[in-house]
């Protein structure tokens, strides 16, 4: 009964969070591993309209990214590695692993947090694994619910997650990513993507979208961004969407 609960929970809060969605379409994108090439970081920074920029904690550029960022006006995310099924831990500084403590977790959470300056949400990096187990996305949850401004966006690297379920419980606002612009590099796998957004963002309402500061992804926003005002899209912030 505990799990139908949290499933009723965490439908009633998409239901609650897009309830407006019946109106303009509206389509919110994030940019994510930014971090470690600065040209590359300030250039989705550059990207016309409100896009979010995700920040890995504990790389190179993150602080100075994130800055650049804020004082751009866009919103900035932790980028926050999660243990993935591929491999046994995560390749970056700082990220969670299905190994550590519930104290562990707290620790490399505020770490992670202290290391990205204005964040206003969190989203998973790679996180196949760990965002399929109950107990490690409980914790995760209570440490963002702790920070009662922030939200978080569930990049949905596996059907099985339960980030939504557990974001409701602790009573986070929470969005899923609906669709990844570039799961390969190519311009052409972009463009595909892009279009595939705008279809479902018309059908539905609403889309959560990720991309990331490839040379295809950028040169793409960069130029059709501006026109999805005139063809009846509106580009809005991540919190908007989520909120």
């Amino acid at each position: 009964m505990s799990w139908i609960r949290s499933c009723l929970a965490a439908m009633t809060l998409l239901v609650a969070t897009y309830a407006d969605a019946a109106g303009e379409p509206r389509i919110a994108i994030i940019i994510d591993d930014l971090g470690y090439q600065l040209d590359a970081g300030r250039r989705a920074i550059a990207l016309p309209g409100p896009i979010a920029l995700a920040v890995l904690p504990g790389t190179p550029r993150a602080a100075e990214l994130a800055r650049w960022a804020h004082d751009s006006g866009k919103e900035v995310l932790l980028h926050l590695p999660l243990q993935a099924n591929s491999d046994d831990k995560h390749d970056e500084p700082v990220g969670i692993d299905l190994d550590m403590s519930r104290e562990k977790v707290s620790a490399t959470f505020a770490m992670a947090l202290k290391s990205v300056p204005h964040v206003v949400g969190v989203n998973g990096h790679r996180g196949s694994l760990l965002t399929r187990h109950p107990g490690h996305m409980s914790w995760l949850m209570e440490e963002i619910s702790a920070h009662k401004d922030l939200f978080f966006v569930d990049s949905y690297t596996t059907a099985n997650s339960v980030a939504m379920q557990f974001a409701a419980e602790a009573g986070v606002d929470a969005a899923r990513r609906d669709v990844f612009l570039d799961p390969d590099r190519s311009p052409e796998t972009v463009k595909r993507q892009f279009e595939r957004m705008k279809r479902l963002a018309i059908k539905r309402g609403f889309v959560v979208a990720i991309g990331h500061p490839y040379q295809a992804t950028l040169e793409l926003l960069e130029r059709e961004l501006p026109k999805l005002r005139d063809q009846g899209i509106e580009l809005v912030s991540i919190s908007e969407l989520v909120r």
